[in-house]
């Protein structure tokens, strides 16, 4: 089944903008998953289990490497992929 992941991520640090960046950058390493940003939030695609495991090995690394952090998400069944018959 496919998923898709809607998440704002919020590091409670003056200089946040690295660890977004970081972490946006780590998602787009998984070549089983479609990423997709813009200026409020980033998409995250693909098969049910493949996207949870990147999503908590990737929050899990920012909790340890960034410490307080506020994510929100959305969680969709389907594909939001434009032109995708899944969604």
């Amino acid at each position: 089944m496919k998923l898709t992941v809607e998440i704002s991520m919020y590091p409670l640090a003056e200089d946040f903008r690295p660890a977004i960046a970081a972490f946006i950058e780590r998602l787009n390493a998984y070549p089983d998953l479609r990423v997709a940003t813009n200026p409020l939030s980033t998409q995250l695609s693909g098969e049910y289990d493949a996207v949870f495991s990147a999503l908590c090995a990737e929050m899990a690394r920012v909790h340890a490497d960034t410490g307080q952090t506020v994510f929100v998400t959305k969680f969709l069944a389907g594909d939001l992929a434009p032109g995708s018959a899944d969604a």
